[in-house]
């Protein structure tokens, strides 16, 4: 799959350390956003194991995403059974395998990943957090879920206990197609709690063929609009997927202006659609109608 691919990372306004990791290789269709969870320097050990883990993989198909992250989630729960200080660390990912148009989704937690394509933006994963799934249930708006006071509490993580890659509850598997006219976004909560869906895409659609700048101003943008957790994006755009920002088109108007008796057609069969209901016309204009059809009428019978 020729595409371009890139990812930018930064520690944000607020925190004294990056927990943030991502895994961003074209060559094998990789592409990895991991967020550390656990006190002092433990969320980011789990995020460099889970990658760690993640690149030494083999994909093939949906069971070996399972197996994958699987992997990761155990790596992390061994490594801190045997060091005390790493006790209770996890993170949460996002892993996206591309390969032949197509797009392998393993996912864990509320990092994200969105499809751009044809001016809109779709997200792909559900957040795996009590505010994530009031907000996909529509029973919170996004700008309510952004302010929500428990955003950031999550029912899924990777290496919090031993997990199998058959478990329920864990990996959230999906399968999509990828368009060379399309682009993919992962990225960390960081940004989404920052950017709104319809902010992302509105920097996206500034691609004009360097994937780097456009993760980059995502990046900015979220510090810009505050910063308050690490930030993380990675963006991939297909071969033919050209940002449309600034092409909008107005609507187009529609004119009668010498359409007689065809344009009068038309109009009246507006009238009448089917299943419209019936439309009600002023008392006074049925009079006038009914007296211009009666004159008609008469002077028909003259002639």
């Amino acid at each position: 799959m020729n595409v371009a691919a890139a990812a930018a990372t930064d520690i944000g306004l607020l925190r004294d350390r990056n927990e943030d990791r991502y895994l961003c290789d074209p060559g094998r269709g990789i592409y990895l956003v991991v967020d550390g969870v656990g006190g002092q320097a433990a969320g980011e050990v789990a995020a460099e194991t889970a990658v760690e883990a993640i690149r030494q993989s083999d994909f093939r198909d949906e069971d070996s995403v399972r197996e994958a992250v699987a992997r990761a989630n155990n790596r992390i729960f061994e490594l801190a059974e045997t060091q005390p200080e790493l006790r209770g660390m996890a993170c949460v990912l996002t892993l996206a395998v591309a390969r032949d148009w197509e797009i392998l989704i393993g996912h864990v937690g509320d990092s994200r990943l969105y499809l751009i394509w044809q001016g809109a933006i779709r997200k792909l994963t559900s957040d795996h957090s009590p505010v994530g799934e009031d907000e996909d249930a529509g029973e919170l708006t996004e700008t309510e879920a952004m302010r929500h006071p428990r955003r950031h509490e999550v029912f899924r993580d990777v290496g919090s206990r031993r997990r199998g890659p058959r478990d329920r509850n864990f990996v959230e598997v999906r399968r999509c197609r990828f368009r060379p006219d399309a682009a993919i976004l992962l990225c960390s909560d960081g940004l989404t709690d920052e950017l709104t869906a319809a902010q992302v895409r509105e920097i996206a659609e500034r691609y004009d063929g360097d994937a780097e700048r456009v993760a980059r101003e995502l990046v900015e943008a979220a510090n810009h609009a505050g910063g308050a957790d690490n930030i993380t994006a990675l963006f991939v755009a297909g071969p033919e997927f050209r940002g449309t920002a600034g092409t909008a088109t107005r609507p187009r108007r529609t004119s009668t202006k010498g359409r007689g008796r065809r344009g009068l057609t038309e109009w009246l069969a507006q009238l009448r659609i089917a299943g419209s209901r019936p439309i009600r016309l002023p008392r006074a204009v049925l009079l006038a109608g009914g007296l211009v059809i009666g004159m008609l009428v008469w002077l028909a019978v003259r002639r």
